[in-house]
């Protein structure tokens, strides 16, 4: 980047552009190729000049991550959710579409999706996703189809599946499976959560 570009830059505009490096770095790497030093040398200004705007790496993780979780929710809200008959299926099938939002992100966009969870563990105070997740469950409880006794807690068990078989989809043994295969093994998944909350 020639000097004349580098001293356009305002406060701001580094600290946005340092971040819009880091992000596109986190989508085709996830969390461990988030480096300022590379950021950097992306934005074309010294490494000097990027520690002014970030205190240090945890800093840039943070702002990516902030991103990554605001594009997984983006997927989760805009996965389409079936219309049924009767309040108990449309909030099953509510639950059943944010699953299915989470994995595709989890899919297509796998170095944002290890991003969105890097050093820290999700709350419903922390993170959208896990709150949206929340609220289905409430959803439940209203429609009559989960036991409000049984509903404290249930966002992590949930939770838990579904990251456990994205994780396995996107990096373990099932990362293998052709298309149909991956979406009757998500399918089953969804029934057996069902089953659990509401059996």
């Amino acid at each position: 980047m020639p000097a004349a570009t580098r001293k356009s830059y305002h406060h701001g505009d580094l600290s946005n552009a340092l971040i819009a490096a880091a992000i596109e770095l986190a989508r085709t790497g996830g969390p461990e190729a988030i480096v300022l030093r590379e950021a950097a040398r992306r934005v074309g200004v010294s490494p000097t000049s990027a520690y002014r705007h970030f205190a240090n790496h945890h800093d840039l993780i943070a702002a990516v991550k902030a991103h990554a979780q605001q594009e997984l929710t983006r997927a989760m809200r805009t996965e389409p959710v079936p219309t049924e008959t009767g309040a108990g299926a449309q909030a099953v099938a509510r639950l059943h579409a944010l699953g299915r939002g989470y994995l595709r992100f989890a899919q297509t966009e796998s170095g944002w999706f290890r991003s969105a969870f890097a050093h820290e563990t999700p709350t419903a105070m922390s993170s959208e996703s896990f709150r949206l997740l929340a609220d289905a469950l409430d959803g439940l409880v209203t429609a009559g189809v989960l036991p409000a006794a049984r509903r404290p807690g249930a966002e992590t068990p949930v939770w838990a599946t579904i990251h456990g078989l994205a994780a396995l989809l996107i990096d373990g043994p099932l990362s293998s499976l052709p298309e149909q295969a991956r979406t009757e093994t998500i399918a089953q998944t969804q029934q057996f959560i069902t089953q659990a909350l509401t059996g």
